[in-house]
C-alpha cells in the first residue's frame, strides 16, 4: 500500500474522531437569569395581611385610622409594591408573633426588635428604626406631679407612716383608759368625774400631753403616780422609736427617687410590659422587675408609686414623656442595650426580599426621611391620636 495512501486514511481517521467527541459533549446548560425587582413584584399577591399593635408613635389610632411612623411607612412600601393590605391590630406582642408565626398574617408591623432569639424563628427586613432602652421615672420638676412640696406630703402620708401614726393612737387611748381608772375615785385627781364621759376625754388630753413631753399635771393618788411614772418611761422610748422610723421611711421614699441611669437600677422596683426584650433584659440582669400587659399600665403603676422606674423602648417612653405624660414623668439616662426594629415575616418568606428592596427605594428617594422627620423631630405630629400600649 502507498504510504501517502495510508497517511490520508490516519488523517480522515483523526478528523473523524474529533467530530465524534464534540458530538458527544453535552451543550453548555444556559445560566437562569437572576430573579429582579421587577420579577419578584410581578409574584406579589394583590393583598398581603399585615399584623400590627397599639404602640404609640408607632402606630396609634386616629378615629377609625391607624397613623404612625410604622404605619405611614408600611403604607409608602405598600404603595411602591403595588399592592393593598388587610390590617389586624393584634392585643399584645405576643398575638402579633404569634399570628405571623401561624400563617394568619403575612408579615407584622409595629415596634418589633430584632433580637437573636427571634432571628431563629422569624426573618426580618433590614432596620425600619434604630432604638434600645431607656429608663424613665416620676418627674421632679417644680410644675409637675412630683413637685417637692407634693412628694413631701405623700411621703409625710405614706401608708408605713399612717400605720405608725394609727398606733400611736392606740397606744394613747390605751394609757388614757388607764390612767381613767385609777384616778376617777380621787376627789383632785387628773379626772375630775367619774362619769366615762367627758372623763376619758381629759384623761386621753392628759397622756398625749405626757407623751409630748408637754405633762400639766401630775395624779394624785399612789397608784396614778405609779402608772404615770411608767407611762413617761414609755413615752421617752416610744418617742424615740417613732423619731427613727419616719427618719428611716422618709429616708428610703427618698432614695427610691434617686434614679439617673443604669446604674442606680439595682434594688428598685422596674416595671415594663411582658413578653418584650425590655422584660427579657431586665430578667437577665437579675432586677426587681413587674410584668404589665401594656405600657399604659407599667406607667400608672409608676406615677401611682408602685414601682420606681420604667424601662422601656426608648422612642415610646420619649414621645409619652412629651405628650401624655409631660410634668408628671421623665426620661433619664442614656440609651442602652441598642438594638434595631424590623418588618417580621415566617421563615423563608417570598416578601422579605421585594419588600427589603422597596425599602431601600424609600430610602433613597427621600420618603423615609421625611417619615422620620415628621415623627421623630421635635415639632412632630401625631398630637391628636390616641397613645396606647407598647411592646417590642
Amino acid at each position: 500500500m502507498p504510504l501517502h495512501f495510508t497517511r490520508r486514511r490516519f488523517i480522515a481517521l483523526g478528523l473523524f474522531l474529533i467530530f465524534a467527541l464534540c458530538a458527544l459533549r453535552p451543550a453548555p446548560v444556559s445560566a437562569t437569569p437572576p430573579a429582579t425587582p421587577a420579577a419578584d413584584q410581578a409574584a406579589m399577591p394583590p393583598t398581603l395581611r399585615v399584623a400590627t399593635r397599639i404602640v404609640s408613635p408607632f402606630v396609634m389610632k386616629n378615629g377609625d385610622q391607624l397613623t404612625g411612623f410604622s404605619t405611614e411607612l408600611w403604607s409608602s412600601i405598600a404603595d411602591e409594591l403595588h399592592v393593598q393590605s388587610q390590617t389586624t391590630v393584634a392585643p399584645d406582642i405576643k398575638s402579633l408573633l404569634d399570628s405571623v408565626q401561624n400563617g394568619q398574617a403575612d408579615l407584622g408591623v409595629a415596634a418589633i426588635s430584632i433580637t437573636s432569639d427571634r432571628d431563629k424563628i422569624f426573618d426580618f427586613s433590614q432596620p425600619i428604626y434604630d432604638s434600645g432602652l431607656q429608663i424613665m421615672v416620676r418627674s421632679t420638676g417644680q410644675n409637675g406631679e412630683g413637685s417637692h412640696l407634693e412628694a413631701v406630703l405623700k411621703d409625710l402620708f405614706s401608708p408605713a407612716i399612717l400605720q405608725l401614726l394609727g398606733f400611736t393612737v392606740l397606744i394613747i387611748i390605751a394609757a388614757a383608759h388607764v390612767i381613767w381608772l385609777v384616778e376617777r375615785h380621787h376627789p383632785n385627781g387628773v379626772v375630775e368625774t367619774r362619769k366615762y364621759f367627758p372623763g376619758i376625754f381629759k384623761a386621753t388630753w392628759w397622756a398625749a400631753g405626757v407623751l409630748g413631753t408637754q405633762m400639766d399635771e401630775m395624779p394624785k393618788g399612789p397608784l396614778g403616780r405609779f402608772v404615770a411614772v411608767i407611762w413617761i418611761f414609755v413615752s421617752v422610748i416610744f418617742v424615740a422609736y417613732f423619731t427613727a422610723e419616719v427618719t428611716t421611711a422618709l429616708t428610703v421614699q427618698q432614695l427610691q427617687g434617686s434614679i439617673h441611669s443604669l446604674s442606680d437600677l439595682p434594688g428598685k422596683r422596674i416595671a415594663t410590659t411582658a413578653g418584650s426584650s425590655s422584660a427579657m433584659y431586665l430578667r437577665e440582669q437579675h432586677y426587681l422587675v413587674a410584668e404589665y400587659p401594656q405600657i399604659d399600665d407599667a406607667v400608672k403603676a409608676l406615677e401611682a408609686r408602685k414601682v420606681d422606674a420604667v424601662v422601656y423602648d426608648a422612642p415610646v417612653l420619649q414621645y409619652y414623656a412629651s405628650h401624655d405624660g409631660k410634668n408628671s414623668v421623665q426620661v433619664v439616662g442614656n440609651i442602652f442595650r441598642k438594638e434595631d426594629y424590623g418588618i417580621v415575616f415566617p421563615p423563608n418568606s417570598p416578601y422579605r426580599k421585594p419588600v427589603n428592596h422597596a425599602l431601600l427605594t424609600l430610602k433613597e428617594n427621600g420618603t423615609y426621611d421625611k417619615l422620620y422627620n415628621k415623627w421623630f423631630s421635635n415639632d412632630s405630629g401625631g398630637d391628636s391620636a390616641s397613645s396606647g400600649s407598647g411592646g417590642s
